[in-house]
């Protein structure tokens, strides 16, 4: 059985959410933040060195990195939820899948850090708020006319997205303004092993 080493209120929250969606039988080990720092505890580094959170252990292979994660089950799932079958789609789903972590992550991690500054990172909120908002925008015409980020089906690629756009409605001034995603948001919540997925992990601040 695949167990996921689960931090509470991470990344690491869509892994159990794409396992509920493929039906891969799956442990959770929950891992609680430090409640001063919000870093994860010592304890993850025995799993990883890096003592970070998505990691999964199958039958003895260790994966870390939620984008690796991802395409590891879809294919051990044989390619479900993966690339669909036309070009155009399985470039949009490839470029998804990476630009969440690559793209959306680094401006919302760096709002989270100049917020903790207080008066010392208020010049640089700004800055970071419309580097942000170029991309919410962007984003927001990509589902102007598709109902997923890789097409008309629901993919893995949805599921990477899912973090950075929770934390940029709980953060980062994503709201109705931008009805595509609230709507996007609205759909993915719905599902019913998004649900099961928040069942089996505890408490998520972004649901």
């Amino acid at each position: 059985m695949i167990i996921v080493h689960h931090l509470e209120n991470s990344r690491s929250q869509r892994v159990l959410w794409l396992l509920e969606e493929l039906g891969l039988a799956y442990e959770v080990r929950r891992y609680e933040r430090d409640p001063k720092t919000m870093l994860a505890p010592p304890e993850l580094r025995k799993v990883h060195p890096l003592g970070k959170a998505p990691v999964i252990d199958d039958a003895g292979c260790i994966v870390a990195e939620t984008g690796a994660i991802v395409e590891y089950l879809v294919d051990k799932a044989g390619g479900r939820l993966g690339p669909p079958g036309n070009r155009d789609a399985v470039l949009r789903y490839r470029h998804f899948l990476h630009y969440a972590e690559g793209s959306m992550m680094p401006p919302l991690l760096a709002l989270l850090v100049v917020g903790r500054l207080g008066l010392l990172g208020k010049p640089a909120k700004a800055p970071i708020q419309k580097m942000l908002d170029t991309h919410l925008d962007w984003l927001e015409t990509e589902l102007a006319a598709r109902d997923w980020f890789t097409g008309d089906e629901f993919t893995a690629a949805d599921i990477m997205m899912s973090f950075p756009l929770e934390a940029s409605r709980a953060r980062g001034g994503l709201d109705e303004s931008r009805p595509n995603l609230t709507d996007w948001l609205e759909r993915i919540h719905a599902r019913p092993a998004y649900g099961a997925a928040l069942a089996r992990g505890g408490p998520y601040s972004y649901a």
